[in-house]
């Protein structure tokens, strides 16, 4: 196997779980799993912290990242705004996500990272391919930071907002 496919090919499987993984979330009703919530929108803040330093070398990249958050908060609240809350037949807390806007996010996401890596990884044995010393750095276009940050504004506004609303949920119940 040529050495440029090899990481390509040990991540693919890692990536695909992991989406299949997000994707299941959005359809069904879901546990309310406050420690787990709290932990996605403190590790995705971090994420978008993490990137944005990356706006001191290119302002454009922060750009970017910086569009795609605007544009997910608003999806989230969007999200927010038709997302139900219910109590199951065992007793516990459950939401009911609208899976459109979710998946869609994933789905631009998955769709991106997938363009853009077919972009940086040559395919072996193409005559006029770019070499690595070429090919521009995964993270380096500001259309890929928007799409990431429009994922991460969208889930760190929609868990947020789930904690609040759950615990108003909970408040009305008694």
């Amino acid at each position: 196997m040529a050495p440029n496919l090899l990481m390509p090919t040990l991540v693919s499987p890692l990536v695909a779980f992991m989406v299949w993984r997000r994707a299941r979330r959005q359809f069904g009703r879901q546990p309310v799993r406050r420690g787990a919530m709290i932990a996605r929108v403190a590790i995705l803040s971090l994420l978008a912290g993490l990137i944005s330093l990356a706006g001191i070398r290119d302002p454009r990249l922060l750009e970017g990242l910086a569009g795609g958050l605007l544009g997910g908060i608003a999806l989230g609240l969007a999200g927010l705004r038709l997302t139900r809350f219910e109590r199951g037949p065992d007793g516990r807390d459950l939401y009911l996500p609208i899976p459109w806007i979710g998946a869609t996010v994933t789905a631009l996401l998955v769709a991106r990272l997938a363009w853009r890596f077919m972009a940086v990884v040559p395919h072996a044995g193409m005559t006029g391919a770019m070499t690595a010393s070429t090919a521009p750095p995964l993270g380096n276009s500001p259309l890929t930071l928007l799409v990431l940050g429009l994922m991460i504004g969208y889930y760190v506004s929609y868990y947020a907002g789930l904690l609040v609303h759950h615990r108003r949920f909970v408040q009305a119940r008694g």
